[in-house]
């Protein structure tokens, strides 16, 4: 939710963490700030609510020098968003200073047991209590910061990824997590800590994920790691695959456009090494060694959340139609407190672009306890999900920055056909006849995608008569009402127009009230099993003034004499609908907002990785 970035080495660390802020943006941009201890061991914040800019331009004119450095980029929790909640924060003596990813539920109370200590608070935050709590238990119990730091995170309950710098000690960096992500960089006698790898890939390739309860002690020359419970950890170096340009814009306005044109290629990668059309098979690695778990399951659990979840529903279609068995498709938020009946025959496939997500992890552990076999779904390499699931496959789409998922949709989606086709593979459902049909129809869907594309002159102008709308309806059936659900989500998060998404022949239960002149309504309108229902819900809309923006497929001409707009996209088989619809969705909502004068790329309130509850 927030991102963390820290230094300790040999470098001025003020340059490496502002740019490291500037990568992590899109994690969070309420306020942001930086400390760094100087070559007198001076102790110097500079903070600032708004963006990371905002922050530069304040600190620019003080004392930026020092070897050992932190920042930090804040998406609001607890406190509004202002320059006196902006992190980091310092413990009642000022020698120490935290910056902080996460949620300390129990805050409260531990507030009003510093504050009765006579502890007193320059902010609304949970994290200045924790740095408190710190100092107290360093100067209460005579323990070295090392010890302090343990034993107060024994005593909190909640989420937290922190970094902890104290001006005695201008040689030391702590770092821990408990459910919020944090990666340590390994260099030449340096070390870098982040929320996520894109600011650390400038510097080095070698990286390594904490895990849950750990706690890092870094120096220039040493790193240690221990367990909360204070045994020594034995780290894995991963080496990246990131690359820097794939960090940067590339010559686009906005990495969400950027995101968008870069669907061939990131549904080519997701299935690439995966499919054998001519020879109608599919190989999924993560899956092999499950195989008998999928053929005698009871049922598959989807569990998600946002556009993971629509992406979640897209599947359920195809494994439903495909591989013949039941699926559920459950918001992760809600399933852990509802308490499930769920069986060690039910498969869970837990879908995360981050891998970060808390109510995905929580839903996991539930599932995981109750004996189900877990399989994740997710983009990025080392993240949390995948070591919490029995196996799972990686969606390759690269890094997505902008915060609303584009690229990270549609490759869930490729992900999730993949894992329909191979479970009728090993159940037997689909021929293999049938399977080099579909894979060969697949593996050509990235060229379709590139189709779809080249509507975008067509849509800027749609989106010119479309941007003043204060209220908008997308309609689809079947796969397609996914689609509209995700094309409404997209249009709400970077527009802030009001937009919902139904299934079209749900309309007439409620949503056609709100059906006059001034109601542009968008409507999945493929040839494909239900094409002959929709076109009675376009009529529908139409005898009642609605405005029309229909999705056909090339060439249709039925649709194209009743609705005001139409976008073709290429002809496809009903189960690649969503790859390739998805498409004029995200283009239309992208140039709206951008046309409205929004921020596409940090719309208001929103955080790339919801990695708090």
């Amino acid at each position: 939710m927030c991102g963390i970035v820290g230094y300790i080495g040999n470098r001025e660390a003020y340059p490496i963490v502002i740019k490291g802020l500037h990568r992590l943006e899109y994690r969070g941009y309420d306020s942001a700030g930086v400390a760094l201890i100087n070559p007198k061991k001076e102790l110097n914040i500079y903070k600032k609510a708004g963006k990371v800019k905002d922050l530069e331009n304040f600190a620019a004119s003080n004392d930026l020098t020092g070897t050992v450095g932190m920042g930090h980029t804040r998406w609001a929790t607890h406190g509004e968003p202002n320059d006196r909640n902006s992190h980091p924060h310092q413990s009642g003596n000022e020698k120490l200073a935290i910056i902080h990813n996460g949620i300390i539920e129990n805050y409260g109370p531990i507030k009003e047991e510093l504050i009765s200590r006579g502890h007193t608070f320059k902010s609304d935050t949970d994290t200045e209590v924790l740095i408190h709590l710190i100092e107290d238990i360093q100067r209460n119990g005579n323990l070295d910061l090392q010890e302090a730091v343990r034993v107060a995170l024994h005593e909190v309950i909640g989420a937290f990824a922190i970094v902890i710098m104290d001006k005695e000690q201008p040689d030391q960096l702590i770092a821990a997590r408990k459910g919020s992500p944090m990666v340590i960089g390994v260099g030449d006698k340096e070390y870098f800590i982040a929320s996520d790898a894109t600011p650390i890939v400038e510097y080095t390739k070698n990286v390594i994920y904490l895990n849950d309860n750990e706690i890092a002690y870094l120096r220039r020359d040493e790193l240690l790691i221990k367990s909360i419970d204070n045994i020594v950890q034995t780290p894995y170096i991963h080496e990246l695959e990131l690359k820097l340009e794939m960090l940067e814009k590339g010559g686009y306005d906005h990495f969400m456009l950027k995101e968008i044109y870069e669907q061939p290629r990131s549904i080519k990668d997701s299935m690439r090494g995966r499919i054998y059309p001519n020879e109608g098979k599919l190989q999924l690695g993560g899956l092999k060694q499950y195989e008998e778990k999928f053929k005698n399951a009871d049922r598959i659990i989807i569990v998600a959340c946002g556009t993971s979840w629509h992406a979640g529903l897209v599947g359920e279609y195809l494994i439903e139609e495909f591989a013949r068995v039941p699926v559920e498709v459950e918001y992760a938020s809600e399933f852990r407190y509802r308490n499930p009946i769920i069986s060690e025959k039910d498969i869970v496939i837990a879908i995360s672009q981050s891998g970060e997500t808390a109510d995905t992890m929580a839903a996991i552990e539930l599932a995981k306890e109750k004996g189900a076999t877990i399989f994740g779904i997710c983009n990025v390499v080392g993240s949390s999900i995948p070591r919490l699931t029995h196996a799972g496959v990686y969606t390759h789409a690269g890094p997505e920055i902008g915060v609303a998922s584009t690229k990270a949709f549609t490759a869930q989606v490729t992900v999730l056909t993949l894992i329909a086709f191979y479970v009728a593979q090993i159940k037997g459902t689909v021929t293999t006849g049938k399977l080099v049909e579909l894979l060969t129809e697949l593996e050509s869907v990235p060229t379709l995608v590139e189709k779809a594309l080249k509507a975008n002159d067509l849509i800027v102008k749609i989106a010119e008569k479309l941007k003043d709308s204060r209220n908008c309806l997308f309609l689809g059936r079947g796969s397609g009402f996914p689609v509209a659900l995700e094309g409404a989500l997209k249009l709400k998060e970077i527009s802030y127009i009001h937009a919902e998404g139904y299934p079209a022949a749900e309309m007439k239960h409620g949503p056609i009230a709100l059906i006059d002149e001034e109601m542009p309504v968008i409507v999945i309108a493929t040839k494909n099993s239900s094409y002959e229902k929709v076109i009675s819900n376009i009529q529908e809309v139409k005898a009642r003034k609605g405005i029309v923006i229909a999705i056909v497929t090339e060439g249709d001409t039925d649709v194209k004499n009743m609705a005001d707009y139409t976008i073709e996209i290429p002809h496809a088989d009903e189960a690649f609908l969503p790859l390739i619809a998805t498409i004029p969705l995200q283009l239309l909502s992208y140039h709206i907002a951008v046309m409205r004068g929004c921020n596409v790329d940090q719309p208001r309130n929103l955080a790339k990785s919801v990695t708090v509850e």
